[in-house]
């Protein structure tokens, strides 16, 4: 069974950049599809960008030529480039996994989920 562990957030000026890596341990990335999520207090966890097994990706529209997933399989870790961030961009970003791959960035549809880094933009 896989676990997540990220690591990467922090506090970034308007238009600056972040790098957010989830190393996964227990069993290799490339069996599963995988996505990063985000989450603001009394709102709902929404789908930030998903990577199939096959490296296909997928992206919110508000994020879309900002952020940039990607996968290393052989350092069995997760990515996410974060470019042009806004304020609108913080919250705790998770980065999940399951074997089951659905092309969702629907909470619901991941099993496995690390326990989050806090994005913040000022």
């Amino acid at each position: 069974h896989v676990q997540l562990v990220e690591s990467g957030g922090g506090t970034a000026q308007t238009g600056g950049s972040l790098r957010l890596s989830c190393v996964a341990s227990g069993d290799t990335i490339g069996r599963y599809c995988m996505g990063w999520f985000r989450q603001i207090p009394d709102k709902e966890r929404e789908g930030v960008a998903g990577i199939e097994s096959d490296g296909s990706t997928s992206y919110a529209d508000s994020v879309k030529g900002r952020f940039t997933i990607s996968r290393d399989n052989a350092k069995n870790t997760l990515y996410l480039q974060m470019n042009s961030l806004q304020p609108e961009d913080t919250g705790m970003y998770y980065c999940a996994a399951d074997r089951r791959c659905r092309h969702s960035l629907r909470p619901l549809d991941f099993a496995v989920w690390g326990q989050g880094t806090q994005v913040t933009v000022s």
